[in-house]
């Protein structure tokens, strides 16, 4: 009886030992905003979210697309920094936060760029649209072709500016969306993001996003304010290697949107870790092949391939490889020849095709006719 009494208080000390050393994940964090949404940037992974499809105004927040555009043209060689846009009537013209362009001067794309990025100028970003479009409804119709190619499914967009406009619209997914597409492909005028000020035409005035000022980490990316819209802030920060985006959208002031977007970054890097489990083009596997001038071949996966999970849950991993049986040549890299599945537990965390790594031509006639053989009689007992 006493052995036993003292069996039951081992395994309870056992089971109270492991149950402390799990990790605690409290819930999200709800926010006085309309819609939020917070993911990882390299994953993708969403962390949090609330009315995240919602078509919300998005106020100047429609500036990263414009800046996205600018960023686009730029990266193909169509536009260049050195570029001079001659402003028009309408740009010098428009009401609301202003670069402060003079109407039949020309500017230059570079300070252009900051206008609509640390400046939040309404005259900046007609004078891109006009300049990349040749008018602000034509250059609306990039942006909308542009969202779609990018997947932004609850976008529209009827101007360059975010000024209040019937059916112009986002929503927080499709804005983190962009967000990471203009990290990820434009590092270099990302960096813009972070700029506090910018000084044009003798005047200075600060980047809105006050995060900038209070969390070091923060370097991005985009407010926003209307009447309809409330008060938005889309804001980046990466802490040692680990990038999260979060969108707040209807906040009810400007230190409002900065507070709840703290508090959503502030909740993603405490509870969750993201982690590199494969790295681009890296050797996954090697396999039979068939009828090739080589008897194997290596699959991997074309990115690298991140998982963001709650602190102290990455060594639970488990990965599985589902691959095609009886892979013949020729074959060519980047031919999809499988699924790499990532789970924990159950559950799918990510997964990617497996492609070929090489490019592997069909063996002679003697070979190829000798596999065929062998292929029929293992086929035929298997």
């Amino acid at each position: 009886m006493s052995f036993f009494s003292g069996g039951v208080l081992i395994v309870a000390l056992l089971a109270s030992t492991l149950v402390q050393a799990q990790p605690m994940i409290p819930a999200a964090p709800q926010l006085s905003a309309t819609a939020w949404i917070l993911i990882d940037a390299n994953s993708g992974k969403v962390i949090t979210e609330h009315n995240a499809d919602k078509r919300i105004p998005p106020a100047s927040l429609t500036k990263m697309m414009t800046s996205y555009l600018l960023e686009y043209e730029l990266k193909q060689g169509n536009v260049s920094l050195e570029d001079k846009v001659r402003v028009s009537i309408k740009a010098w013209r428009m009401p609301g936060s202003r670069m402060f362009i003079r109407e039949g001067t020309y500017v230059s794309i570079s300070d252009l760029l900051r206008g609509v990025i640390i400046q939040s100028g309404n005259d900046a970003s007609v004078a891109v649209a006009e300049h990349l479009a040749g008018s602000e409804e034509s250059f609306a119709d990039m942006m909308n072709q542009h969202a779609r190619a990018l997947g932004m499914k609850n976008t529209q967009f009827r101007n360059s500016t975010g000024l209040p406009e019937d059916d112009h619209y986002s929503s927080a997914r499709d804005l983190a969306l962009l967000s990471q597409v203009k990290i990820q492909d434009y590092p270099d005028h990302y960096a813009i993001y972070s700029e506090k000020e910018f000084t044009y035409n003798n005047i200075t005035q600060s980047n809105r996003n006050r995060l900038l000022w209070r969390d070091e980490t923060v370097d991005g990316l985009k407010t926003g304010h209307t009447d309809a819209a409330g008060y938005c802030l889309a804001a980046s920060a990466e802490d040692k290697g680990m990038r999260l985006i979060s969108v707040v959208m209807g906040a009810r002031s400007e230190e409002g949107r900065a507070q709840e977007s703290q508090k959503l970054l502030t909740y993603g890097f405490r509870y969750f870790e993201t982690t590199r489990l494969y790295e681009q083009y890296q050797v996954l596997n090697k396999v039979k092949l068939w009828k090739g001038v080589e008897d194997t071949l290596q699959l991997g996966v074309t990115e690298d391939l991140y998982a963001t999970l709650p602190r102290g849950h990455v060594d639970k991993l488990n990965a599985d490889m589902q691959i095609n049986p009886n892979i013949q040549a020729p074959i060519r890299a980047g031919d999809q020849l499988g699924r790499l599945v990532v789970r924990l537990g159950d559950d799918i965390i990510t997964q990617k095709p497996l492609v070929a790594l090489d490019n592997i031509d069909k063996a002679g006639f003697f070979k190829s006719l000798w596999h065929s053989l062998v292929m029929f009689f293992i086929n035929l007992f298997s």
